[in-house]
């Protein structure tokens, strides 16, 4: 039966347990482009404002991804994400979505890793702080090293998941980044953060 997983696994591209074991390899970041959905000479289909207006009546749950810091680098990365998803149950795969001109995307595809921290009703403020750019997002914020990858695991998130990256995708002016999942745990309390309308909620009784 060990034999006929490890075949498997290593028919899809898998790691296998011993290969689990070695330090995971950085994922290219592949290049920014100026990308276009359409030619030159058409007309988009529908404009950027009508898009964020409709899809913005799609309420999503809200997290930060972190990756721990690499060589010369001064401390570990991170940014606010609203496009997470489970994907796979077999194998356990979760995906987010992040812009290809992230800056904090290219430090997470060298590590190789990150961690999803799902945040908690509360914790609107925390999301704020990891959405701004060029500023210290981890300052006077807790954390302590995932068990397996040591991604920043932020304290106090009622959920986290430790991944390694298993694949990346293009998807137009985001990339689709796909995490197999190493190990996980959630407190199993309390509300989630939610965004709709460009707006953070929460559940109402």
């Amino acid at each position: 039966m060990a034999a006929t997983v490890v075949r498997y696994l290593r028919s899809v591209g898998s790691p296998t347990s011993a290969a689990a074991e070695r330090e995971p390899e950085s994922v290219d970041a592949l290049p920014r482009p100026d990308l276009r959905a359409v030619g030159e000479d058409e007309r988009a289909p529908v404009s950027p404002a009508e898009f964020r207006a409709v899809l913005g009546n799609f309420a999503s749950g809200v997290t930060v991804i972190t990756a721990p810091s690499g060589e010369d680098e001064a401390g570990p990365a991170g940014f606010a994400c609203q496009s997470f998803a489970s994907l796979s149950l077999d194998p356990p795969l979760v995906t987010f979505m992040v812009a290809r001109t992230s800056t904090t995307w290219p430090r997470i595809a060298r590590a190789g890793v990150f961690c999803v921290n799902i945040l908690g009703a509360e914790q609107g403020e925390l999301c704020r702080s990891f959405a701004v750019s060029g500023a210290d997002k981890f300052a006077g914020v807790s954390h302590s090293p995932a068990p397996v990858t040591g991604s920043p695991q932020l304290d106090a998130v009622p959920a986290w998941i430790d991944c390694r990256i298993q694949a990346v995708h293009t998807g137009g002016d985001h990339l689709i980044v796909v995490g197999r999942v190493v190990a996980m745990g959630a407190a199993g309390e309390g509300d989630p953060l939610l965004f709709h309308k460009g707006r953070f909620g929460r559940l109402a009784d």
